[in-house]
């Protein structure tokens, strides 16, 4: 049964082991405009859209420069809704747009626009109410979702955060007939980056089509 989940953990990250910040074109480093922007893209992500939106709305609003919470702060609220619609998100757009705005200037004036330093304020501490979750929700339209995503997909970098398998990614393994223990899911996927795995096993979550590919290809 072992060698038999190890394939089918194989056979997903091969297919689908691709993060959702690398998809959206940010090169993820432990610097603060790679970190915004990936706060950015969990807040478009958590909205009830399709993630494809929410990806290319994260590289819309990279175009238009809006990527950097001093620029997104500063930048007129139509011209954050312009950058909205560019990338399909519209069902949304005044709303995030306000959201945005006031996230980035929460960002600026409480951590001097550096993610890093809210972590150092919770000293690190993550877990499932740890204060870096906690103060996450403290942005305007992140919520324990949005929070989620973040972690995710930050603990590339911040590897003190690994392994941050969320209830979305569990869902992808319950539906693949893996064990829902986060330490017995890493074991399973070996080398490979927790991030790269949690991101596989959201795919599988929210698209029936990539279970069911896995599956029929580890058979």
């Amino acid at each position: 049964m072992g060698r038999d989940q190890e394939r089918v953990v194989r056979e997903l990250v091969d297919a689908h082991g691709r993060t959702y910040a690398e998809e959206a074109g940010i090169a993820l480093k432990d610097t603060p405009q790679p970190l915004y922007r990936l706060l950015v893209l969990a807040h478009l992500l958590s909205a009830r859209i399709r993630g494809s939106v929410a990806v290319a709305t994260a590289r819309a609003l990279q175009d238009a420069g809006l990527s950097d919470p001093r620029r997104m702060a500063d930048a007129d609220r139509q011209e954050r809704v312009d950058a909205l619609g560019r990338g399909g998100y519209r069902r949304y757009d005044e709303r995030t747009a306000t959201q945005l705005g006031e996230a980035a200037e929460l960002l600026n004036e409480r951590w001097g626009g550096d993610l890093r330093r809210l972590r150092e304020e919770a000293d690190g501490e993550v877990g499932e109410a740890g204060e870096v979750r906690r103060l996450l929700q403290e942005f305007p339209g992140i919520g324990p979702t949005g929070a989620d995503i973040f972690l995710r997909e930050v603990q590339r970098v911040w590897p003190d955060v690994a392994p941050w398998l969320d209830r979305k990614a569990l869902q992808g393994a319950e539906r693949l007939g893996l064990p829902k223990d986060p330490d017995r899911l890493v074991r399973l996927a070996g080398r490979t980056d927790p991030a790269v795995l949690a991101a596989a096993l959201v795919r599988a979550s929210v698209d029936e089509e990539v279970a069911r590919d896995t599956l029929d290809r580890s058979a």
